[in-house]
């Protein structure tokens, strides 16, 4: 049945369990289960927590289903559901803390950068490591860390990311470009103080 259900794009298939194909449901599941586990993780740090907010995620799709349109992709729908979910989440735990005055509040303004490539995964100039890079993530504000989730993790369009998170496309990349200097920021903060502690113990 999965081959046969492969032929189907996203969108046909949610037609399908709309008109009542439970296969089709199963489908979607397995084609954005990794991919919506992978972008939750990054907003919450927590594989079980992840874990919870996709399956609340599907759930929401199960129950919600007529509510989709085919006016947008669907995994633009699908991913502003775990989006929101994630979240949620992270206002009920209340275990973010407010990091810096340059994340909060100011302007988006455009900011060249060397690489339309960069990649938070690949680390700056191949240094870091996958935790270090998590906890930069998590040091981001909301504004630029779901961009930068959906741009450099997912690889989703520019246009996906706008319909998502509910933006413009210009202020989509404006977001991203300032994202990644600050993510590059407190990449190299992150591995200063590192040093420094190392060097004290030393």
């Amino acid at each position: 049945m999965n081959d046969f259900m492969d032929r189907y794009t996203d969108e046909e298939l949610i037609a399908r369990f709309q008109q009542g194909d439970e296969y089709a449901f199963e489908e979607i599941v397995n084609r954005f289960k990794d991919r919506l586990k992978n972008f939750v993780y990054r907003y919450l740090s927590s594989e079980e927590a992840a874990e919870d907010v996709v399956q609340d995620t599907f759930l929401r799709v199960y129950q919600k289903k007529h509510m989709y349109r085919n006016i947008a992709k669907f995994s633009t729908w699908i991913y502003t559901i775990a989006g929101n979910l994630a979240k949620t989440e992270l206002r009920k735990r209340k275990r973010r803390k407010m990091y810096s005055l340059d994340d909060l509040g100011l302007e988006d303004k455009e900011y060249e950068i060397p690489s339309e490539d960069f990649a938070p995964e690949e680390g700056v100039e191949g240094e870091f490591t996958e935790a270090e890079i998590q906890t930069a993530i998590d040091q981001l504000s909301e504004k630029f860390k779901t961009v930068i989730i959906l741009r450099d993790i997912q690889e989703l369009s520019y246009d996906e990311i706008s319909n998502i998170v509910g933006v413009p496309v210009g202020t989509v990349k404006s977001r991203i470009n300032r994202g990644r200097l600050k993510l590059q920021e407190k990449l190299r903060h992150l591995r200063s103080s590192e040093s420094e502690k190392a060097s004290k113990k030393s």
